[in-house]
């Protein structure tokens, strides 16, 4: 068998595998085409509109205000949601946008400065592509060999976050780095999980990962980083900027858990969400996500008890990671695209398992139509894909499992 092949390596699996790549294609070239035909439609304005009245690259407002806010005294003001929409329309000239929220991190600030540098489009074009590139670069240096480029490229997560102006490029990029880099590179893997920090959402089930396997150094090495970030935003901004974010933001967070509605919740991947769209009431939903996250935990500890298949073993724990988290969003599943390569090109995929994977590929994208029609796809693809992919692990009789490591950052 020619495990560079796709799945089973028959034609079949490759013409399959070619079909979804060819549609994830054409579904980012129409976002594309669509937001330059707006921008044209709209004289190529500093700002252009879309249908529901945000501004193309929606949530890229939040990173671009936010590099700005880096060169007069931080964000801290804009934690009010009033005070932030203020602000927003002196600088767009725009009074009347549709309500955007400022959530994160203040240590973000660090990493996204320079874009206040630049005007809102060029800005966003420049995040668009420069992270796009850095998550192909990442992805193909952590083990995903350089032929599925494209498919990476064209994954529906990508289309989502150009879409949305997301920073789902820049957060895969770390979590991957950090995972391929637990062994080789430990210091490198800390600081990686020190800065992912600024979407602590997806670190949430790292902790046992990395005292389970005896990652000493890379916990000692993310502790490190996350102090020092930390303390240099308080030194940046002053300390206060931490305690307003605590005070705020946060409790802004879980209001927006109940009144995204019908219109937001389609993009929230957790049970939680899921449980909402399905009908059920807020406390039952919040069973539901219980359940999904006693189940995610007790995934992931089993797994790495000990040394198993690696690749299944960053399958899992990313799977467990979106059904853990009650606020988790389709534009984070940018990981997805390095997870679904790497069983791709592993040559022992069945039929079926190359179906549910590339189910779990185009999630980012089936949500926007099933979460509007109520259906909470999220909530059946992810468990079902963790399902399998622990009934392979404990059907794995591999003597070379735990031998095996993904190739670390080049």
């Amino acid at each position: 068998m020619n495990h560079g092949e796709l799945g089973t390596g028959n034609s079949t699996s490759v013409r399959i595998y070619a079909a979804f790549t060819v549609v994830a294609a054409a579904i980012l070239l129409a976002v594309v085409i669509f937001d330059f035909q707006l921008a044209a439609a709209q004289s190529f304005p500093s700002f252009v509109l879309d249908p529901g009245g945000f501004p193309v690259g929606r949530d890229f407002m939040n990173t671009w205000m936010g590099g700005r806010s880096a060169f007069f005294g931080g964000p801290a003001d804009w934690f009010d949601s009033g005070v932030y929409m203020a602000a927003i329309a002196k600088v767009t000239g725009i009074p009347d946008l549709a309500p955007l929220y400022w959530s994160y991190p203040p240590h973000l600030l660090f990493f996204i400065w320079p874009l206040g540098l630049l005007g809102f489009l060029p800005s966003y074009i420049s995040w668009c592509v420069a992270g796009l590139a850095l998550y192909v670069w990442t992805a193909t240096s952590c083990g995903v060999e350089r032929k599925y480029w494209v498919f990476l490229a064209v994954a529906p997560a990508v289309t989502v976050n150009v879409f949305l102006g997301q920073n789902g490029f820049l957060t895969a990029a770390l979590l991957i780095g950090g995972l391929a880099n637990l062994e080789r590179r430990p210091i490198l893997a800390g600081i990686l999980f020190g800065i992912l920090t600024i979407k602590p959402q997806l670190g949430l089930l790292l902790p046992i990962v990395l005292v389970l396997g005896g990652h000493w150094r890379v916990i000692g090495s993310a502790v490190v980083t996350t102090v020092f970030l930390v303390a240099a935003t308080a030194a940046w901004f002053g300390p206060e900027i931490w305690t307003a974010y605590w005070h705020k933001v946060l409790p802004q967070q879980n209001e927006l858990l109940d009144v995204a509605g019908i219109m937001g919740w389609p993009i929230v991947a957790s049970a939680l969400i899921n449980a909402r769209l399905a009908g059920l009431p807020a406390d039952l939903a919040w069973v539901v996500q219980g359940a999904a996250s006693v189940c995610a935990v007790g995934a992931v500890v089993w797994t790495f008890w000990r040394k198993r298949d690696p690749v299944l073993s960053l399958a899992l724990f990313v799977t467990a990671t979106f059904l853990f988290s009650p606020w988790i969003m389709n534009y984070d599943m940018v990981v997805f695209g390095w997870i679904v390569a790497l069983l791709r090109q592993r040559g022992n995929e069945t039929f079926a398992d190359q179906i549910l994977s590339l189910a779990f590929w185009m999630l980012p994208i089936l949500m926007f139509p099933f979460g509007f029609a109520q259906i909470p796809i999220a909530l059946l693809i992810l468990p079902l894909f963790a399902a399998r992919l622990l009934w392979r692990l404990s059907n794995d009789k591999s003597k070379q499992a735990s031998s095996v490591t993904l190739p670390a950052l080049a």
